[in-house]
């Protein structure tokens, strides 16, 4: 038995001592990961007493689990030895060839070999911004945008300069002067990175009138666009829009998730990309994980091939549509004077605006003790700003639970702005930064 070397030595003058040892030794790039905002909360805001409108996660209660458990012991029982070894990095090519297929309702006209199937989309995108971004350089993003994404982007030392969006999304002309404005300043703008479709965290859905014009504008500057679009089947209105991808093949990288449309914990993602950046997307996911796991591809491959699908996630529609009812009619009714929010016609999320003077990430904390949670605006932009806005999800819980979680969180709401109006607005909070995903702000 060997004795262990002796401890390594503070620096001279140093005062203190760090409780990392490791603290000198990490990449210059860490020093930008900060954790999410609730996650520090979460312990508390999972109990079941208290209403959680803060996390993504599906409701999954209307899955055919039976159905499903006597797939996935077929799948073992016949092609087990397929299924438990490893595989290519690439994905199963049943699989992409059914991904092809359900990208064709956006009007994508795609090969399977130009898609790479991923641990979940957050792999993909990670994968997109490790191949194209160096630090320093811009990357583009809707304010407000993924946290997920953020926290990629700050993890790879890109700088991240948010265009305004309004309700039909994305502003052309607030694109325009984005690009402008970092051209001017002698920076090299790598991609824009946009959720066209019921938008995470605002709800609101790019006009199809200014899809075109978007595309057209990166083409002009040279910007490549990536496209995430976990949520474009989830429409409410029986509407599914054209992807970005569908217009312009060689000038956009689409990211693609099963998270939404069927189940997050298999995490079964995929990246379509122009040919020569499939290549380099390939070679970046062996590095990363070898190859995605074989038997989850063929749990999502078997479920295509033998389950109606296409019925399921109208059944995901009419479930999710009639929590966004829920939310909205309990916002109308509870909700003080002064706030406002999004009207989703699709997807998870309501983005609200609260009243001038509240900050909506020191209220937090107060509002769980109130049982209920929310994501503060802040952990959505990357310079610190939306301290005057929340992301509510109302994805998970039932009607009943949305209703009482807002009726909640307005006399939170109520109490802060009595605060603010007797004592005046709090301090303004230092920028925070982006934020690393967790599953609580999914």
């Amino acid at each position: 038995m060997t004795a262990s070397g002796p401890p390594e030595k503070q620096p001279a003058g140093s005062g203190h001592h760090n409780l990392d040892r490791h603290l000198d030794r990490y990449a210059a790039r860490t020093a930008g990961m900060t954790a999410s905002e609730i996650r520090a909360l979460f312990a508390v805001a999972s109990r079941p007493e208290v209403v959680s409108l803060a996390g993504g996660m599906p409701n999954l209660a209307a899955l055919p689990l039976d159905t499903l458990s006597g797939q996935v012991a077929e799948i073992i029982a016949e092609d087990g030895l397929v299924a438990l070894q490893y595989g290519s990095a690439h994905g199963v090519p049943a699989l992409r060839e059914q991904i092809c297929e359900i990208m064709a309702l956006e009007g994508i006209s795609a090969h399977p070999d130009d898609v790479v199937v991923t641990v979940g989309s957050q792999m993909g995108l990670d994968m997109v911004t490790r191949l194209f971004c160096d630090p320093g350089d811009v990357v583009l993003a809707e304010g407000p945008s993924y946290v997920g994404a953020l926290g990629s982007f700050t993890a790879y030392q890109a700088q991240v300069v948010h265009v305004t969006m309004d309700d039909d999304g994305l502003v052309p002309a607030a694109l325009r002067e984005a690009l402008a404005q970092t051209e001017k300043a002698g920076k090299r703008v790598k991609f824009l990175y946009t959720i066209p479709n019921f938008h995470n965290p605002a709800g609101v859905t790019l006009a199809v009138a200014r899809r075109a014009e978007i595309l057209e504008i990166c083409r002009q500057h040279g910007v490549l666009v990536v496209e995430d679009n976990p949520y474009g089947l989830l429409g409410f209105n029986g509407q599914t829009y054209p992807a970005l991808r569908s217009t312009d093949p060689d000038n956009v990288v689409y990211l693609g998730s099963f998270s939404k449309t069927f189940a997050s914990g298999l995490r079964v993602g995929w990246v379509l990309a122009p040919h020569a950046v499939r290549e380099k997307l390939v070679l970046a996911a062996e590095s990363a994980t070898l190859c995605p796991p074989t038997l989850n591809q063929l749990i999502v491959s078997r479920y295509l091939a033998t389950h109606d699908w296409k019925g399921q996630i109208k059944t995901f529609q009419e479930n999710y549509r009639e929590r966004r009812d829920a939310i909205i009619s309990a916002l109308e009714q509870h909700m003080p004077a002064g706030c406002s929010w999004t009207h989703p016609d699709g997807g998870f999320y309501v983005w609200v605006t609260v009243p001038p003077g509240v900050d909506t990430k020191a209220m937090l904390p107060r509002a769980v003790t109130a049982r209920v949670a929310y994501a503060s605006g802040t952990g959505f932009y990357a310079d610190g700003f939306g301290s005057r806005q929340m992301r509510l999800s109302y994805c998970y819980p039932t009607p009943e639970r949305i209703k009482e979680g807002v009726r909640r969180l307005a006399g939170v709401l109520e109490s802060e702005m009595d605060l603010v109006r007797t004592f005046g607005s709090v301090s303004p909070r230092p920028i925070s930064g982006p934020q690393s995903p967790s599953p609580d702000t999914a």
